[in-house]
């Protein structure tokens, strides 16, 4: 395998002090922290990538303009120190100064400038488009001011500049590109790539001009070592040996096989999972084209034992289409308690009180809780047909209204923002197999508003009116099982974005 060095970053970590022949430190009495993840990291252009893995190591090594404090929903000046609309299609940025790049490089204006405008070209390839189809162009107004003229109203552009879209250095990224940029990551991060071996292991060391004023705050880590270790058994042993201190994704049996023996986190994510119904199939001729079948449904599904048999940890039953860390989800609706005999009074008064055939394609779900909502279903009297898809002939063929019912999952991109799954569902699109056109239209016109308050009321009416026709079935949460040292401090997010640079040591 290829050990990539990088000679110029690396005058302060040698081979022989990052153990290369022996990657395993003593962790916190060496203040190195050890991680491993089953998959391997993908090449450390952000535009590029999709896994979260590799995500992660970007966001310790690459600022963006802002920076958003999960913790409160704060938008805080990160690369650039303020910002303000200066119309309905144009944004400003005042640069912070003093800024260093991971190479020497100062940070300007012509960073951002030569950044934006490269990966908004579809030449480049940007793995999301969503993410930069927002932006028509970016001007430098001074050597630290910069305008961003947008190509449509977008509500999610604030989201998307809070680290979502790294800053690179625009000599070194002019030259390099982005081949240069995933063999030699610069950015102005916490923490600089001093030494990576691609998708196998990768060392990261704290960066000690990182600028004071960070959004990301000081780390107290001084290096880590990243590792990809496919195989789960070995990551519990070197776990519980010491070797490791932080790995994640641990399946809900094994976490509570290792509790006890090590530090375990369980953390819900922005991941929801749910069941569209389509009222608009079939001609609109399938039961589900009435609200009180739509609501039997949901009374009938015991959400919370499928919750606790399968899901566990920080799972918890929805009653919203979006996840409640999300801006906009209010939780302000009606739910729909498990209730049977609801549920079949509910489905006598729409004419179906001997039951029906339903058929229901699940994609990405694994089948037992498939099977758990098709024998609850069946003591109401409807037989649930399951239909196995892969996700995107599952998709395909729901887009056809040729299913009434489609069950999955959506992460919103891991964005804390509804503007990332509403809009998808319920906004008009391919995925709208409702077609309810006022409930567009509060969407639509939520997002394209630049006032928050305004976007959060519209939001509001338009998640209890999906709550009320009961056009899906929210099922639940997902969560991320962590298994940490009992020495290291660690607080997880729902966007399963790993925070190395906020951990530390007990």
């Amino acid at each position: 395998m290829r050990i990539t060095r990088l000679s110029g970053l690396v005058a302060l970590v040698s081979a022989a002090a990052l153990g290369l022949a022996d990657p395993a430190f003593a962790g916190k009495a060496e203040n190195t922290l050890n991680v491993a993840f089953a998959a391997e990291p993908e090449p450390l252009d952000t535009y590029k990538i999709a896994g979260r893995e590799g995500l992660i190591l970007a966001r310790h090594i690459y600022d963006g303009l802002l920076y958003k404090d999960l913790d409160t929903g704060e938008f805080k000046p990160a690369l650039a120190e303020s910002w303000e609309f200066t119309g309905p299609l144009t944004m400003e940025f005042d640069l912070r100064q003093g800024v260093k790049f991971h190479n020497g490089a100062d940070f300007t204006a012509d960073d951002v400038v030569s950044t934006l405008n490269k990966v908004i070209g579809p030449e480049y390839g940007t793995r999301y488009s969503i993410s930069v189809d927002w932006i028509e162009s970016v001007e430098k107004l001074d050597d630290f001011k910069v305008r961003i003229n947008m190509a449509k109203p977008f509500a999610g552009a604030v989201e998307m500049l809070a680290d979502a879209l790294p800053i690179y250095p625009h000599e070194f990224f002019e030259a390099e590109g982005s081949a240069g940029i995933a063999r030699t990551p610069i950015g102005t991060g916490p923490y600089k790539l001093v030494e990576q071996e691609p998708g196998v292991r990768y060392v990261l060391e704290r960066f000690s001009d990182h600028y004071t004023e960070s959004p990301k705050g000081d780390a107290s880590i001084d290096t880590i070592v990243v590792r990809a270790i496919p195989e789960m058994n070995t990551q519990y042993a070197e776990l519980m040996a010491g070797d490791l201190d932080w790995i994640w994704r641990i399946p809900p049996d094994q976490a509570s096989r290792l509790e006890g023996r090590t530090q375990i986190l369980s953390a819900p994510i922005m991941r929801i999972s749910y069941v569209g119904f389509a009222p608009d199939s079939l001609g609109g001729e399938s039961p589900i084209a009435q609200q009180k079948v739509r609501q039997a449904l949901i009374h009938a599904t015991n959400r919370g034992a499928i919750v606790e048999a399968f899901a566990g940890g920080a799972s918890k039953v929805l009653n919203t289409p979006c996840n409640p860390a999300q801006f906009g989800c209010t939780q302000d609706v009606v739910s729909y308690d498990y209730d049977p005999e609801k549920a079949k009074s509910l489905l006598a008064e729409a004419g179906y009180g001997d039951g029906f055939e339903l058929e229901m394609i699940f994609a990405a779900m694994p089948r037992p809780t498939a099977e758990a909502i098709a024998a609850d279903l069946a003591n109401v009297g409807v037989t649930l047909n399951l239909n196995e898809q892969q996700y995107a002939a599952g998709v395909g063929q729901w887009r056809k209204k040729e299913v009434p019912s489609f069950y999955s999952n959506w992460g919103s991109y891991g964005i804390g923002d509804v503007v990332f799954i509403l809009s998808n569902f319920f906004g008009g699109g391919a995925d709208d197999l409702v077609q309810d056109q006022e409930l567009a239209d509060w969407l639509n016109k939520a997002d394209t508003a630049s006032d928050r308050a305004e976007r959060e009321d519209l939001y509001a009416k338009a998640v209890k009116r999906i709550a009320e026709q009961a056009y899906w079935m929210p099922m639940y949460n997902f969560n991320v099982n962590y298994g940490l040292s009992p020495d290291l401090s660690f607080t997880p997010h729902p966007d399963e974005f790993a925070r190395w640079w906020q951990a530390s040591w007990k």
